[in-house]
């Protein structure tokens, strides 16, 4: 028997396929009025202790004699209460604008643009076929900027339109400005090539545009690898940011496009010269000259497309590298404290964003203060043990609950913490490109499959530094408290404190460089994302039962004693979702012993190429889109659809 396949990036699907699988994808139910207001008043008494903290820090604790550490200590606290303030204006109420009723059809012309590069076809067929199958007639536009001919024939085949320009300039921004001079259209969806959208994506955002003032309706980004490097549990690394910041924005009319997921007025695009193409971040930037123009912006919080998150931490530094030069980028060009035509809580909701960038160097201060303390026997607080830990202690606890209320359950501030140290290269980098003022071309992040081997990723050379640092310190500590050293600790509770810091410190440094280094976020090898599924399904005449499927394979459990199939023989494999059929010939890849209890064995299916129609119809299963199969398929390649159940 040959070893068993790769499991690869993995979705685990419930029964029947008509549930949501994803988690929190609806639009949330609204704050009681009570709850709203206890949310308000803890974040305004967390405000009030953190300023009387400050002063008392400023005034009675600030050891001028040794400046050069207590200072720098102190604008730490100042720079994370001024976060604090930030975090409670953005998400004082979620809830500012009701989403309107679903419509079923309208009188507005609509496309919807799925601009593409170098996505594979495994990537893109989900896409375009959730896209052509979306409810609302609409047209679905493929604009591919890698001029490639199986791409124009895989949108022709699923019923989508495919335009290439014959220049290639200012990226997906140009990629889109090209189309919209030669579509016709009132109302334009833009999608990632990455991203499948539900079925509902026109018809629950419609009735924003009855406003002739909206200019955008922005929709979360969600994804469905929900093992990639950016999920622990139920845990998101951004649903904090799309499922709470953006709808508190609402209230600001400060709402901005996140690049895919958007549904754009074509007047308004036109009104500001289509989307932006001096930064790397068209959307945040076409957003701010929107609402320049006095255009409205609305964040409507239902999850209506899901996409493939960065898989490992190359593809999501990256990522945060290209945002955070593009927000850079942005304060050099057009910046928001300064320009014409915003509102105060617009420039404030801008720079929230743009500025958070620097927060990476507060995040470095904080990792630095123990080391340095300890290695000199610098003191830079002048208090008691016994004044200043209880004062300390009632400060942090109640920023920490204030901005979990705040967050309401997106959050998980253990986990934020990892991910801060995370991404804190990339975000320092990023800064320190608004001093050197170098253009940076945009660049596309990588998804998929990335090499044939899974292997394991190098950690940010300043994660290594830091630890390192770190370590050397606390022996040097030890030393020190043994008299080993020259250092002697003048006010050994500081001492001691900053030893628990670094302490603290090194552990989150360790889980950082541990996810980093985990095998489960290693080099992908596989193509598509492969879904957790529980279903009937037939391996030519043999009854079997589905263990998971891709839009590229499968793999099967196959009771004995029936004669298991041998690698490499051709097979036609049905699948039953519901009251469909989805049929494949496929090749078997591996064979192996199955799970306990019961004689069964496990078989590694491949489809053979092509297909394109019955992957298109299992796509829409898979990805929960809730469409029916639309578009034009080839007749020869029609999946098999029937009433009828396959045998169990």
């Amino acid at each position: 028997m040959s070893s068993p396949p790769s499991r690869g990036r993995r979705v685990a699907l419930e029964q029947p396929l008509g549930n949501r699988p994803f988690p929190r994808t609806a639009v949330p139910e609204p704050e009681t009025a009570r709850r709203r207001r206890l949310t308000q008043t803890v974040a305004v008494v967390a405000l009030l202790v953190t300023l009387a903290y400050l002063g008392w820090r400023l005034l009675d604790t600030l050891n001028l004699a040794e400046w050069w550490i207590s200072v720098p200590l102190l604008v730490l606290e100042l720079h994370a209460a001024l976060g604090l303030g930030l975090f409670a204006v953005n998400l004082w109420n979620v809830d500012a604008v009701p989403p309107p009723a679903p419509r079923d059809g309208t009188d507005l012309r609509l496309a919807l643009l799925i601009p593409t590069y170098n996505e594979p076809q495994e990537t893109l067929l989900p896409t375009v076929a959730a896209a052509v199958s979306a409810s609302v007639d609409h047209e679905t536009w493929v604009l591919d900027d890698g001029n490639r001919q199986e791409v124009r024939e895989l949108a022709e085949r699923l019923g989508a339109r495919y335009l290439a320009r014959p220049t290639h300039e200012h990226a997906k921004a140009g990629n889109v400005n090209y189309a919209l001079d030669r579509i016709d259209a009132e109302l334009v969806a833009i999608i990632d090539a990455d991203h499948v959208v539900r079925a509902d994506l026109f018809r629950n955002t419609l009735g924003y545009f009855d406003d002739n003032r909206i200019a955008l309706v922005q929709t979360p980004q969600d994804f469905y690898n929900l093992e990639s490097f950016e999920h622990e549990r139920s845990f998101s690394e951004q649903r904090l940011f799309y499922r709470a910041l953006l709808a508190g924005r609402n209230r600001w009319n400060a709402a901005f496009c996140c690049g895919t997921g958007a549904i754009f007025r074509m007047a308004a695009l036109r009104d500001v010269g289509g989307l932006a193409m001096e930064t790397v971040t068209e959307d945040i930037h076409t957003s701010l000259r929107l609402h320049r123009r006095g255009w409205r912006t609305i964040f409507h919080n239902e999850v209506l497309a899901h996409g493939l998150a960065a898989g490992n931490v190359l593809q999501y530094l990256s990522q945060r590298l290209r945002w955070g030069t593009g927000a850079m980028q942005l304060l050099r060009r057009e910046n928001p404290a300064t320009v014409s035509g915003l509102t105060r809580m617009q420039r404030l909701s801008y720079l929230t964003t743009l500025l958070g960038w620097f927060d990476a160097w507060r995040s470095l201060g904080y990792l630095l203060v123990p080391m340095v303390v300890l290695g000199v026997a610098a003191i830079p607080i002048r208090a008691s043990f016994a004044v200043f830990a209880p004062i300390f202690i009632v400060t942090f606890l109640a920023q920490r609950y204030a901005m979990r209320r705040l967050a309401r359950s997106t959050s998980s501030q253990g986990l934020a913490t990892i991910f801060e140290i995370v991404r804190m290269p990339a975000n320092l980098q990023a800064t320190l490109r608004l001093l050197a003022g170098s253009e940076q071309p945009f660049r596309v992040t990588d998804k998929g499959r990335l090499g044939e081997t899974r292997s394991r990723m190098p950690v940010p050379r300043l994660l290594w530094v830091l630890m390192g640092a770190s370590l050397l310190t606390l022996g040097w500590a030890v030393a020190s408290l043994l008299g080993i050293t020259p250092v002697h600790y003048r006010v050994p509770w500081v001492a001691y404190g900053s030893m628990f810091w670094l302490v603290l410190n090194s552990g989150l440094l360790l889980a950082a460089i541990w996810r980093i280094r985990s095998k489960r976020f290693a080099s992908e090898r596989r193509a598509s994302v492969r879904f957790d599924v529980d279903a009937p399904a037939q391996l030519g005449d043999v009854p079997a039962r589905l263990l998971d499927a891709s839009l590229t394979g499968a793999r099967i459990l196959v009771p004995l004693p029936t004669l298991a199939p041998s690698a490499g023989s051709r097979q036609t494999l049905a699948i039953q979702f519901q009251h469909r059929i989805y049929t494949f010939e496929a090749v078997v890849r591996g064979v192996n012993p199955g799970p306990d209890p019961g004689p069964a064995v496990v078989v590694g299916l491949e489809f053979l190429p092509g297909q394109t129609g019955a992957r298109a119809a299992l796509a829409l299963a898979l990805f929960q889109t809730g469409a029916e199969p639309r578009g034009v398929l080839e007749p020869e390649k029609r999946p098999v659809v029937r009433e009828t159940a396959v045998a169990a």
